[in-house]
C-alpha cells in the first residue's frame, strides 16, 4: 500500500530528499484511494509546509515536537510499556515479525519507530496492513488528538492512518480530545529536568540490582543517538524502494 510509505516519509525526520521529491509525493497522495479527499488534503498541506520551509527550521520544529517528552514519541512501545522490561520483549517479538516477513531493517532505528513500522506494513498485503494499523488504533488516535491539540499539521498523518485502519478518524479523535486537553505537557524544561532526575535515580537502582548497563533512554534521546533517514521511494519505478540518503544526522 503505497500511501503507507508516503506517510512513513512524512513522519520521518525531514531531509533535502523529502523536499526534492515533493512532486512525486504529491502525485502519490493524490492517487491514494484508501483515504478520503479530506485526508489527502491534510497530507498535501503538511507536504507543502515541509517542502516550502527552510530545512533547518522544519528540522528544529520536528525535534521540538517529537523528541521532547514522551507524549508525542514516535516509538510505539514507549506509550505502551514505558521503560519496563516488557518493552524489551515487545521489541524482540516485533523484530521477529519483521524477519519472518523478510523485511530487513537497513537503518539504525528501534523496531517500534512508527515510520519504520509503516514502511514494513507498506510491504504487506492490504488486509494485513490494515490489521497492523488496527492493532495500534488507540495509539494512533491518541497521537492524532495530541497533535490536533497543538494545532500541528502532522495530525493529518495519524487521522489518515486511522481511516486506513477502518475507523472514523473524527469520532476516534473526538473521544480523546477532552482527555488530551487535561494532560500536563511533558516537554517543558521543568518537566524534562524532572524526568532526567528520575531516570538518573532509576539507573543507579538498576545498576545496584543487576550490575548491568541500563538500555533505557531518556525522552527525546532515542532519535539523537541513532538518527538515520529511512529509505526513500522512487515512485517513478513502480514504488520500488531505492536508497537515496545514508548520512547520519548530526544533532
Amino acid at each position: 500500500m503505497q500511501i503507507l510509505k508516503v506517510i512513513s516519509l512524512l513522519l520521518d525526520y525531514p531531509t533535502e530528499a523529502l523536499q526534492g521529491g515533493r512532486d512525486e509525493l504529491v502525485a502519490a497522495i493524490s492517487a491514494a484511494r484508501e483515504i478520503s479527499p479530506q485526508q489527502r488534503a491534510a497530507l498535501l498541506q503538511l507536504l507543502d509546509t515541509l517542502a516550502a520551509s527552510d530545512l533547518m527550521d522544519i528540522q528544529e520544529r520536528y525535534s521540538e515536537l517529537f523528541d521532547k517528552g514522551r507524549s508525542l514519541s514516535l516509538l510505539m512501545f514507549e506509550h505502551v510499556h514505558g521503560e519496563s522490561r516488557d518493552r524489551g520483549q515487545a521489541m524482540v517479538d516485533l523484530m521477529a515479525q519483521y524477519e519472518d516477513a523478510g523485511f530487513a531493517i537497513g537503518v539504525r532505528e528501534l523496531p517500534d519507530y512508527i515510520p519504520l513500522y509503516l514502511e514494513y506494513l507498506a510491504t504487506r498485503e492490504d488486509l494485513e496492513a490494515r490489521e497492523g494499523l488496527a492493532d495500534v488504533e488507540h495509539l494512533l488516535a491518541l497521537l492524532a488528538a495530541r497533535l490536533q491539540e497543538r494545532e500541528s499539521p502532522y495530525a493529518g498523518c495519524f487521522t489518515a492512518l486511522l481511516q486506513i485502519a477502518g475507523c472514523e478518524p473524527q469520532q476516534a479523535v473526538a473521544e480523546l480530545l477532552e482527555q488530551v486537553a487535561g494532560e500536563t505537557r511533558d516537554d517543558s524544561l521543568e518537566a524534562l529536568d524532572k524526568i532526567w532526575e528520575e531516570e538518573a535515580v532509576d539507573f543507579l537502582q538498576a545498576e545496584q540490582q543487576d550490575r548491568c548497563p541500563s538500555q533505557t533512554t531518556l525522552p527525546g534521546k532515542a532519535r539523537e543517538e541513532v538518527p538515520v533517514p529511512l529509505h526513500w521511494v522512487d515512485f517513478k519505478h513502480d514504488g520500488q524502494a531505492t536508497e537515496l540518503a545514508q548520512e547520519v544526522r548530526n544533532v
